[in-house]
C-alpha cells in the first residue's frame, strides 16, 4: 500500500509538471526565505519522492528550483517556507543566467536524499546536539548509532555521518576537575566502562580508538563525515595517538606513557598537525588545537566570515558555504575553533576569524570521502554550558550558522564534480 502511494504521489507529481511547465523557486536569501531552516527539509523531502531538485549556488543565497506540483506548494505552506512559482521561460532565463561564465553561479542537481546516521550515546536527547536539533526542526529524518553499530560496519548503511560531541580519546571529555563527583558523570563513565567490555575492550580509550578507525575507514570509502566541537579534535587526536596511552590514571585506571608527545603520528590525522596535547587531567582542554583558552574577543564582534569560492570550478566549498550572509555569528564550545597553523595545508578554512587568527569551519578529502569541522557547540547558544535549557529553533528560523549544517546535510545529494582549488 506504502509504495502504490508512493508510485501515485511521483506520477501526479510529474503529470503536474509536464502539463503546467512550471518551476517552484525556493529563495534563499535574506529578504525573501522566512524560515531558511524547513527550506532545506522540503528540499529533502522532494528528493525523498524520487524527484531532482537544482540548487543554485550563489543565486539569491543560494536557492533551490524543484519541479511544480501542488503537494510541493502545500508542503512548503505548511512548513511556512516562502516560495514562488515560475514559468519555464523565466526558470530557463535563470539557469542561462546562472550558466554565464561572467557571474559567479552554478546550477547542481541533487539527486538522491542521502541516508542519514548520527553518532550519539543512548539515551541523549535531542537538545543536547545542534546537528540533531536542526534535523528535527526541519524535519529531516535520521537513524542513531554508537560503537556496537559502527563496529559491527553498519556505517556502510548510510550516506552522511554526524559524531554528536564526543570525546574519542576515553577522557570523559576532560570534565574530570569540575564533575568527578557529579552523579551524571558518574553513571556516563560506568556506563561508558560496561559498553568497552561488552564490545570486547579493557578500557574505553581502546573501545573509542576502534570506532575511530571504523570511522576513518568509512570516509576514506566515500562516506561523507560531519563533527562539530569536541567531536573534531578528539577524534584526531585519537587517530595520531594509537597504540600509545595517553590517558592518565583517573581516566583508564593506569598511567599513561612516558613522553607521549614525542610518540604521536600527525600522518594519521584527518586535519591537525603538529598539536601540543594537554597533560593536566585538570584542564578542560585536550589539546592546542582549540582556540577557546587563547580567545580575547567581546560576544558583540565575535563574528567570522565565510570565504568566497568559484561556484563553476570548485563546487563543493561553495555548497559547504551557501548563506544568505558572509558574516556569521560565533559561538563557543569545549572545542570553539581551530589554530590556524596547525591545520594541515591540503584542508580547505571556509569560515574563519582573522582578527584572532583562528579557523572556525573546516573541510577536506580521506580517501574517496569527505569530512567536514564546525567548531562550538550551538550556533545560537553562544555559551552553551551542561545543564543549560535547550534552544527552540522557532525562535531562528533564519539562522546563518545553522545553514552551515544543512548545507552539509545535502551536499551529498548532489552530483559530484571534482574539486580544483
Amino acid at each position: 500500500m506504502k509504495l502504490k502511494k508512493h508510485t501515485l504521489f511521483i506520477l501526479l507529481a510529474l503529470f503536474g509538471y509536464l502539463s503546467h511547465a512550471s518551476y517552484i523557486l525556493i529563495p534563499m536569501d535574506a529578504e525573501s526565505q522566512e524560515n531558511h531552516l524547513k527550506a532545506y527539509g522540503v528540499t529533502y523531502w522532494t528528493l525523498e519522492r524520487d524527484l531532482k531538485v537544482k540548487w543554485l549556488l550563489n543565486y539569491r543565497g543560494g536557492s533551490f528550483l524543484l519541479p511544480d506540483a501542488e503537494i510541493i506548494q502545500r508542503e512548503c505552506q505548511i512548513r511556512g517556507v516562502s516560495f514562488e512559482v515560475v514559468s519555464d521561460a523565466q526558470a530557463e532565463q535563470i539557469l542561462n543566467e546562472i550558466s554565464s561564465p561572467s557571474v559567479n553561479q552554478e546550477a547542481v542537481v541533487l539527486e538522491k536524499a542521502p541516508k542519514i546516521a548520527v553518532y550519539t550515546p543512548y539515551g541523549k536527547q535531542p537538545w543536547d546536539d545542534a546537528v540533531t536539533m536542526v534535523l528535527t526542526y526541519a524535519e529531516i529524518p535520521y537513524e542513531t548509532i554508537y560503537d556496537e553499530e559502527v563496529l559491527k560496519d553498519e556505517l556502510l548503511l548510510y550516506d552522511w555521518l554526524h559524531l554528536h560531541h564526543e570525546d574519542f580519546t576515553g577522557q570523559y571529555g576532560k570534565f574530570y576537575r569540575t564533575y568527578r563527583s557529579a552523579a551524571w558523570y558518574i553513571k556516563e563513565k560506568k556506563e561508558a566502562e560496561a559498553l568497552a567490555k561488552r564490545l570486547g575492550y579493557n578500557k574505553v580509550s581502546d573501545a573509542k580508538l576502534a570506532v575511530a578507525l571504523k570511522i576513518r575507514n568509512y570516509v576514506a570509502g566515500g562516506g561523507f563525515m560531519f563533527a562539530m566541537c569536541s567531536a573534531t579534535d578528539s577524534f584526531d587526536i585519537a587517530l595520531s595517538a594509537e597504540n600509545v596511552d595517553i590517558c592518565e590514571p583517573m581516566f583508564d585506571g593506569d598511567g599513561s606513557d612516558p613522553g607521549y608527545q614525542n610518540k604521536i603520528d600527525f600522518t594519521n590525522t584527518f586535519a591537525f598537525k603538529d598539536f601540543l596535547l594537554e597533560r593536566n587531567p585538570n584542564i578542560y582542554e585536550f589539546s592546542s588545537i582549540d582556540m577557546t583558552r587563547k580567545r580575547r574577543i567581546p560576544k558583540e564582534t565575535d563574528y567570522f566570515s565565510l570565504m568566497e569560492y568559484s561556484a563553476k570550478w570548485d563546487p563543493i566549498p561553495t555548497m559547504l558555504t551557501q548563506n544568505h550572509t558572509a558574516l556569521v555569528k560565533g559561538f563557543m564550545g569545549q572545542t570553539t575553533s581551530f589554530t590556524r597553523d596547525q591545520i594541515k595545508s591540503n584542508v580547505l578554512v571556509m569560515g574563519e576569524n582573522k582578527t584572532n587568527g583562528e579557523a572556525k569551519y573546516i573541510h577536506g578529502i580521506k580517501g574517496k570521502g569527505f569530512f567536514t569541522f564546525y567548531g562550538g557547540h550551538d550556533p545560537e547558544d553562544y555559551t552553551h554550558r551542561v545543564g543549560d535549557p535547550k534552544t527552540e529553533l522557532d525562535l531562528h528560523p533564519t539562522s546563518p550558522g545553522y545553514r552551515l549544517i544543512l548545507n552539509n546535510v545535502l551536499f551529498p545529494a548532489a552530483k559530484k564534480k571534482k574539486q580544483k582549488t
